[in-house]
């Protein structure tokens, strides 16, 4: 096992450029080398940190959920290096498989193990190498590592297969967004125009079942209830199609509309409006807040300065595409059905990783074991 090079440090002499990977690059079950940088090393750092194929990546930690993550490195790009936050593990081919221990890195037993041993704080987790070597790994004959890294592998090419087609997908709604919704073009108003701020409050008319909270990923979701009030009186009521968005977090895309048929409650210290829609149907405006355009003048505003809030008023003063009613209910149905399929693709992936998950749990524990193979003899 070996640490990597440190990014940083003064190059030696006679040093030359090495491509290398980082965390970033190291994902759960794969290499993404779109985004490999380079580093000065000269040829004593290069044989001491270079990466071979076979090797097993794991990551130092950072967020909970790159502790330990781990995968085989192929040996795409060579010659190769590491950072010091990734370590390098080489099995002994005549008992451990790179595509076995992988696999346990990543399943229940390894995560246990992982969180269990690291040094934490709040959202941060971290290992270092005495606790990477103390990892436990149980050792079935290699024809069971090799059946389950084939069963596994399986799973891996169905989730790449989706999660691809999910990232294509995306591309394509975020192109057909910005040249429908965000497009310069035409006829603009400016939202104040053709929206109204809400600020109706609750006045015990919902109990706290009905609080709901903005989320830049998931939209108008629930909310933990250690994170409500229990006097519920001063939130603000958020009706169906209506949008809300917190004013601290609008500049990473917090704010979403309401695709819930009844009222619920948000924070007091919430922004909320409305559509007025005989000018601006709501599905339509919900397509035009993931644009690039929107995205900029929220951050910029008119005056072009970057604030940290954005109140109503501000919200006002930015002018959206608006075509005319029709154009707009034509363009919500085709990003909507877009997006639809964005939803279905998100929900096969996860089921993918659940089953792979399973699967994980019952063949690296040793519950489940697969038919095993003659080893050839050697003679």
């Amino acid at each position: 096992m070996q640490s990597g090079i440190q990014i940083g440090r003064v190059p030696r002499p006679g040093a030359k450029e090495v491509p290398y990977l980082r965390v970033a690059n190291v994902k759960d079950g794969y290499v993404d080398s779109t985004d490999v940088r380079s580093v000065l090393a000269d040829d004593v750092e290069a044989s001491r940190y270079g990466l071979r194929p076979g090797d097993v990546l794991f990551t130092e930690g950072g967020d909970f959920d790159k502790l330990g993550r781990g995968c085989v490195w192929d040996g795409s790009i060579d010659p190769c290096l590491h950072q010091n936050h990734v370590f390098a593990v080489r099995p002994d081919p005549r008992v451990l498989l790179p595509e076995f221990l992988a696999a346990l890195a990543a399943s229940p037993h390894g995560r246990r193990y992982f969180v269990g041993a690291s040094k934490q704080s709040t959202n941060l987790a971290s290992i270092n190498s005495s606790q990477l070597k103390k990892f436990p790994v149980p050792l079935p004959p290699l024809t069971e590592q090799r059946r389950i890294a084939e069963i596994l592998r399986a799973w891996d090419d169905a989730i790449e297969r989706v999660r691809l087609l999910l990232s294509r997908t995306q591309k394509r709604y975020d192109a057909a967004a910005e040249r429908l919704a965000g497009s310069a073009n035409g006829a603009h108003a400016r939202l104040g125009d053709v929206t109204r701020e809400l600020t109706e409050r609750n006045a015990g008319r919902l109990d706290r079942t009905a609080v709901r909270g903005v989320s830049n990923t998931s939209g108008i979701s629930m909310m933990r209830g250690q994170a409500v009030s229990i006097d519920v009186s001063r939130y603000l009521v958020l009706p169906p199609r209506a949008f809300a968005y917190n004013p601290m977090r609008i500049n990473i895309g917090s704010i979403a509309m309401s695709r819930l048929d009844a009222e619920v409650l948000v924070s007091p210290d919430y922004v909320l409006f409305a559509c007025e829609e005989t000018r601006l149907i709501p599905a339509y405006l919900d397509h035009v807040l993931k644009t690039r355009r929107w995205r900029h003048d929220v951050n910029a505003g008119a005056s072009g300065s970057v604030r940290t809030r954005t109140y109503y008023a501000e919200l006002a003063a930015i002018r959206v595409h608006l075509p005319d009613l029709e154009r707009q209910r034509a363009i919500a149905t085709a990003l909507d059905a877009v997006r639809e399929e964005l939803t279905l693709l998100g929900r096969e992936l996860e089921l993918l990783r659940t089953q792979k998950r399973g699967l994980m749990q019952k063949l690296l524990s040793g519950d489940v074991r697969v038919p095993l193979d003659e080893e050839p003899s050697g003679d």
